[in-house]
């Protein structure tokens, strides 16, 4: 039989592994039953803060060349970025998965008219082929809220690739006479703070990708 001093300790043990057990089985648990989806957002945040710091040092290098409406164009792809990368993360701790800090990209900056073909390729490689993929890998494992957050970053990179397309044609020869057509008629850029839409004017009932409020994007600065 325990003596008194053996109960109590024995008691305080048994306290722990039930505490133990009810903090962390649901975190093992879930990293069980989604491991594809784990990895999928492991690899859509890191891809998604590297574009963050890429398209703020395009806008750094768009403004020095005196392209400030450019600059902003750039600002406002990464905000829809940190937008994504945010959602995604809070998905990775909702299932018990501690992102460490991501440390900041070597980031190759060319010319603006350069910065503006890379992001157009690199944009066009994520709607085409990243993110359908992404979404293939993880719908067998049914958790909808990773499945949402992806589809939403996936349509807004359709939008950014619309954004862009409208100076793809101008890195050529024209590109001079295309920046000053930019320069001379300021954009403003919207971003919902929600699933990183990014439009040129707010829309008229709700966001076209998440169908929040329109009250949840906002407007960035004119001037980088």
């Amino acid at each position: 039989m325990l003596q008194k001093g053996n109960r109590v300790a024995y008691s305080l043990i048994l306290l722990g592994c039930i505490l133990f057990s009810i903090f962390t089985l649901p975190f093992v648990d879930a990293q069980t039953r989604y491991p594809k989806t784990i990895s999928v957002l492991k690899m859509a945040y890191e891809g998604e803060i590297r574009a963050f710091h890429t398209y703020m040092a395009y806008a750094q290098k768009a403004n020095s060349e005196d392209y400030p409406n450019i600059a902003n164009l750039f600002v406002a792809l990464a905000s829809s970025e940190w937008i994504h990368a945010r959602n995604f993360r809070i998905l990775l701790a909702e299932l018990g998965v501690e992102v460490s800090e991501t440390q900041v990209p070597q980031i190759k900056v060319s010319s603006t008219k350069k910065n503006l073909k890379k992001a157009t390729k690199v944009e066009l490689s994520e709607i085409d082929t990243k993110y359908p993929q992404f979404i293939d890998q993880i719908e067998s494992e049914h958790f909808e809220a990773a499945i949402r957050n992806i589809t939403y970053a996936w349509l807004s990179e359709k939008q950014h690739r619309d954004l862009i397309e409208k100076i793809r044609s101008g890195t050529g020869m024209l590109f001079g006479l295309l920046a000053k057509k930019i320069e001379d008629s300021p954009a403003h850029y919207f971003v919902c703070q929600n699933c990183g839409s990014t439009l040129t004017e707010l829309p008229e009932d709700a966001c076209p990708i998440c169908k929040g409020l329109v009250s949840q994007y906002k407007k960035l600065a004119t001037r980088y």
